[in-house]
Formats: structure tokens, C-alpha cells, sequence
């Protein structure tokens, strides 16, 4: 009673045993508990028993496990023998098939072998020539009584007319810009400062900041000192904008004297990413509007994403694109001239023809004799715009080689380091891919010969009306002589406008550019040859907005094409117009605009097109 209970994991271990165990022997499991009883022989004889029964039955266990580890190593060797011996015997069944000899040369084989585990399987070599197919175009050109296909003047798909503008709806009160001013400067050329602009616009309805009009940056690739007045009509600009956000054209007084840099107001195209989401805007932007009552971004392009974006900032960015700017009078009215010399005779007014150019200078296209009701009369009077985007930065920011040898390689070399600094000296520090691996993949700007064997792989006969837009081609008319060769019909703006009639714009490389847009926009059909191009991109999304689902628009995938053409000397022409036909036919889905893509590009969305169910 008086003594003092020892816990429970305070017992002995022997008396834990033996209680858990009833008391009687404990489990032989060592020399400790072993030890109590060694003086019994019978105890002795039957441990030592157990023993040996134990060492036997772990060799037994060792010995099948190296029994069958080494049938197994048997097994795979016969296996691995047999599949080299059929492997042999397939690849000599192909060397007869083939009709090679036997007798190959060892070392020729073996480095062939090496290449192909070093490289993959070897890529045909581009030399720049294409004389056999140009020959072959021609010789297929020249048979009069091969018709154009059906599908080549339209839009291969009926769900394209589903697609209605829209972009001009409203559901929201106009801003007051209350939070201060936005100043933006804007790079590149014409079409990298229109989808600036339109960046701008959103921002600045989404900060509540008033805009001052844009100004465009002189670039010294593309020198020209042009402004937005220049270019677009700002009056239209300002008033079409005023239910979405205040826009006026200068600072007021008290905020032009500031420096605004040493206020930190200036923001550089290295402050933002590329595609900013709007949050930083909200975070990083707003906070110094409201301090400095103005802000100016400089180099501003391509600095706000695309998604995820509400719908009415959206449809504000396509109202922008398809309605806010229009071109200035004295543009529309040139590129009505050449618009109506294209269509030749009896021209017509086309669905877009009213949104490019404005009541006015549409007028003009029309002959005096001719109904302005009229619709397209003969075949003949249809033309295709090719946008040939191969001038000499597109060409040397490339890297790609085009034929020219040692003389072109300098050129386009001395043209980096002047223009493309980073680039030049990157080419030089890092190894980038070779110009052959450029090519397969389609990160090559299509030649002059290569877009001209498309057009005639397509079907567009000798006779076609062809608009070539750009300026400059790199080569120069030699260049240009494929073209010419098999389309006669082929004109650009030098040759449509007479001398006087260029000369206001012979400086100014934007308004040149836009003289482009027009002529490719309203063409019967368009071709580019470079999808990444921003010509190309606000052509082809400018046609599908207005365009009520009947103006084409080729967009060649360059990588199978390229693995087309580099089968040149090889293969037969209808093969090429097969492939070239079936490569192109794939790119003509009608779909709905991808997340994250360019609404200018691509505006088959809610926020830009309504779509009829």
C-alpha cells in the first residue's frame, strides 16, 4: 500500500517478456535471451539446426537469383544479334531496292552515319536559283485554255459571312480624363504607329486620362518626318473617340513647362514589356499620373497585351483601328486614281471601298459613263495585291541567305552593323542557326521567284492584274524580272501614278506606305508573303472586317512551302501545283480570333464582329 507503483515504462524487460508471452519461453532470437538457457543440449542441437536450415535456404535464394540474371543477360544478347542481323538485311534489301551497288564506299557511309546522329536527317542545300521551275511556270502560263479554280477569287469558306462589324457599339459613358495627360510618341512605321496608336487609346481610357494627339518617332531606318496629322485625319480622330475618351492636341500651358524627365514622367519602351498586362499600368503608371498630372512613353508599340483584356477595352481598340483612323484627303484621292486604273474600265465600287477612302475620293474610282450601282462587270477587271515585303531591313534582320554569294553577304553584314547594332554584334557572340536551318523551319522572307511560282502554282493565269506593294525591293528591278516575266500585267505605285502626281509624296515613306495599304486592301485578292508582316497583318484584318466574306487572302504556311521549293530540281509541275494548292488550301480557315492573338489582325471576335447563329 505504502509502496510506490513503478510505471509501466519502468518494467523490467524480462518480466515484459515473459508476460507478453505467457509466461513461457521467449522467441530464440539472441545471444542475450539465449543466454539463460545455454546449459540444455537439446536446446543447443535444435538452435543449431535452425541455423543451417537458414544458411541453405539464403545460398538457395542466391544462387536462383544469379541463375536467372544470367538467362535473362543470354536472352537479351540473341535478342540484341537477331535485330542487328534483320536490321543488315533491311538495309541491304533497301541498298538494291535503291540500286546501289554493294561495294559502297566504307568511310562515305560512315560519315553519312555521323551526320545523321549528329544532325538529323540532311537538309537539301539553297543556292538562290529556281530556272527550271521559273521555265516550268511559264510553259504552264502559256496554255490559254487552262482556267483559273473556282475558289480562287473568293473566300473558300461560307461561315465567313457570318461575320458582321460591330466594333462601333457602345455601352459605356465617355471618360473625363480627370486623372491627367498622356503624351505617347510612337516608333517604326506606318502600321507599328497605327497599332500604337490604338494601345494608347486603350490606356488611356483605362487610367481616365485625357490623350494628347500622337506623335511618331523619326526613325533612320524608315526616315521620314511625318506626323499623325499627315497621315490621318485628326479632326475625325478626336470626334469619333469623344464618347470613349477626352483627346486634345497639346498640353495645357502650366504642364508644357515641365521637365518631365527629371520629374520621372517619362516612360521609355525598355520600362514596359512587350504585350504589359493592364496591371501594370494600374500599379506601375497610374501612381505617377496622378503625381505629375502627365506622363509621355516614348518607342511606344506593342506594350499591351492582348488578353486578358474586358470586352468594351477590346472593342475600343478595334473601334480605333476600323473607324477612328481614317487617312487624310489628299491619300484617299491618289489611291482612288489607283484603284480605278487597276480596275480598268467599267471599275466598280468594292464593299470597303467607301471605308478606305470616304464618300469622295470612292467617287473617283468610278468612270463617268459608269453606274455607281454597277457591280463587277468582266473577269478581267479583277486585280491580286502581292505585299513583296523584301526590302533590305527585312531582309537583313533575317539572317537568311537569298543567293547572292560573298556580294551579298557583305551588304546585308554592313547594313546590321549600321542598323541592327545589337544584332551585329549578337551574330558575332552567339551561334545562331545556320541560314539553310532558317529556311526549313519558314523563318525566311519568300524571295520575288519564290512568291511568282506561288501565284502560278495557284492557278492565276498570265493575263492577272498584279499590284506589288513595297518599296525598295532588295535587287531592284534584276530582281523583279521573275515577276514581270510571267505576270506582264505586273505594275507597283511608280508605275500606276504619273511623276507630278507621286511627287507630294516621294519623301514621305509612311504616306508612300499607306498609298500601299489602300491599293492591297481593296484588291480583288491579296497575297502576302510574309505573315508576320504589320502591312500584311492590318491588310488581311481590314478586308476580313469589311470585306463581307468575298475578299481572299493567301497566307502561305513558309515552312511547308519551303520544303516545297527545295525540291526544285526534282520535281514535276503538276506535283508543285498539288502541293502548293493543298498547303495553301489548309490556311484558309474561317475560325474565331485565338487567345492572345492581334484583334487587328485577326477581329473575327465578340468584341470587334458580331456573329450571326
Amino acid at each position: 500500500m505504502g509502496q510506490e507503483e513503478r510505471p509501466d515504462d519502468e518494467e523490467k524487460p524480462e518480466s515484459r517478456d515473459l508476460r507478453f508471452y505467457g509466461g513461457g519461453l521467449p522467441p530464440l532470437l539472441g545471444p542475450i535471451r539465449l543466454s539463460a538457457f545455454s546449459g540444455d543440449p537439446n536446446l543447443k542441437q535444435t538452435i543449431n539446426k535452425r541455423g543451417k536450415k537458414k544458411r541453405m535456404r539464403a545460398w538457395h535464394e542466391r544462387s536462383t537469383a544469379k541463375t536467372a540474371i544470367g538467362v535473362i543477360l543470354i536472352l537479351g544478347f540473341f535478342f540484341l544479334l537477331n535485330w542487328s542481323m534483320l536490321c543488315r538485311l533491311h538495309e541491304g534489301r533497301v541498298w538494291l531496292r535503291r540500286g546501289l551497288s554493294k561495294n559502297l564506299n566504307a568511310k562515305r557511309l560512315f560519315a553519312q552515319n555521323e551526320e545523321r546522329k549528329k544532325y538529323g536527317k540532311p537538309k537539301r542545300k539553297y543556292n538562290g536559283t529556281y530556272g527550271r521551275m521559273l521555265s516550268l511556270a511559264a510553259q504552264a502560263l502559256e496554255k490559254q485554255n487552262k482556267l483559273e479554280p473556282q475558289d480562287l477569287w473568293e473566300e473558300p469558306k461560307k461561315q465567313a459571312l457570318a461575320w458582321k462589324p460591330c466594333a462601333d457599339h457602345r455601352s459605356w459613358a465617355p471618360n473625363d480624363g480627370n486623372n491627367g495627360y498622356i503624351m505617347v510618341t510612337a516608333n517604326g512605321g506606318i502600321n507599328q504607329q497605327r497599332v500604337a496608336v490604338c494601345n494608347i487609346v486603350v490606356v488611356a481610357r483605362l487610367l481616365n486620362a485625357t490623350l494628347v494627339i500622337p506623335k511618331f518617332m523619326l526613325s533612320d531606318v524608315w526616315t521620314d518626318a511625318s506626323q499623325f496629322g499627315d497621315i490621318y485625319q485628326e479632326e475625325h480622330f478626336i470626334n469619333y473617340l469623344s464618347p470613349d475618351i477626352r483627346i486634345v492636341k497639346k498640353l495645357p500651358n502650366n504642364l508644357q513647362s515641365l521637365d518631365l524627365e527629371a520629374i520621372g514622367s517619362v516612360v521609355t519602351d525598355m520600362d514596359v514589356m512587350k504585350e504589359a498586362k493592364l496591371d501594370f499600368y494600374m500599379n506601375q503608371i497610374l501612381p505617377i499620373l496622378l503625381k505629375n498630372r502627365v506622363i509621355h512613353f516614348i518607342g511606344f508599340g506593342n506594350r499591351l497585351a492582348f488578353d486578358p483584356v474586358p470586352s468594351e477595352l477590346q472593342r475600343l481598340r478595334c473601334r480605333c483601328n476600323f473607324h477612328a483612323l481614317n487617312f487624310v484627303p489628299r491619300i484617299q484621292e491618289t489611291a482612288a486614281l489607283m484603284v480605278k486604273r487597276l480596275r480598268g474600265r467599267g471599275s466598280y465600287l468594292a464593299p470597303l471601298d467607301m471605308h478606305l477612302l470616304g464618300p469622295e475620293s470612292s467617287s473617283l474610282i468610278l468612270d463617268d459613263e459608269t453606274d455607281p450601282s454597277a457591280q463587277k462587270k468582266a473577269s478581267s477587271s479583277k486585280y491580286l495585291a502581292l505585299h513583296l515585303r523584301f526590302e533590305i531591313d527585312m531582309v537583313a534582320h533575317s539572317l537568311c541567305y537569298f543567293g547572292g554569294g560573298e556580294t551579298e553577304q557583305k551588304e546585308l553584314d554592313t547594313y546590321r552593323q549600321k542598323h541592327f547594332p545589337s544584332l551585329s554584334t549578337l551574330t558575332k557572340t552567339k551561334k545562331f542557326p545556320s541560314p539553310d536551318t532558317l529556311r526549313t523551319e519558314g523563318l525566311c522572307p519568300l524571295t520575288p521567284e519564290e512568291a511568282v511560282l506561288m501565284l502560278a502554282a495557284l492557278g492565276f493565269n498570265r493575263e492577272t492584274r498584279v499590284f506589288v506593294a513595297g518599296a525598295n525591293i532588295y535587287g531592284g528591278s534584276k530582281r523583279l524580272a521573275a515577276l514581270t516575266s510571267l505576270y506582264p500585267n505586273l505594275v507597283t505605285k511608280e508605275i500606276l501614278l504619273t511623276k507630278s502626281e507621286l511627287q507630294p509624296f516621294k519623301n514621305f515613306s509612311s504616306q508612300l506606305a499607306a498609298l500601299d495599304f489602300i491599293a492591297c486592301a481593296a484588291a480583288d485578292a491579296f497575297a502576302m508573303t510574309d505573315s508576320g508582316s504589320q502591312l500584311s497583318s492590318l491588310v488581311s484584318g481590314y478586308r476580313i472586317y469589311y470585306g463581307g466574306g468575298k475578299m481572299p487572302t493567301i497566307r502561305p504556311n513558309k515552312r511547308r512551302l519551303s520544303d516545297i521549293l527545295l525540291k526544285n530540281n526534282t520535281i514535276e509541275w503538276n506535283m508543285f501545283e498539288q502541293r502548293v494548292r493543298k498547303a495553301i488550301r489548309q490556311t484558309k480557315h474561317v475560325f474565331a480570333r485565338p487567345i492572345g492573338r492581334s484583334v487587328y489582325r485577326y477581329p473575327r471576335c465578340k468584341e470587334c464582329m458580331c456573329h450571326d447563329q
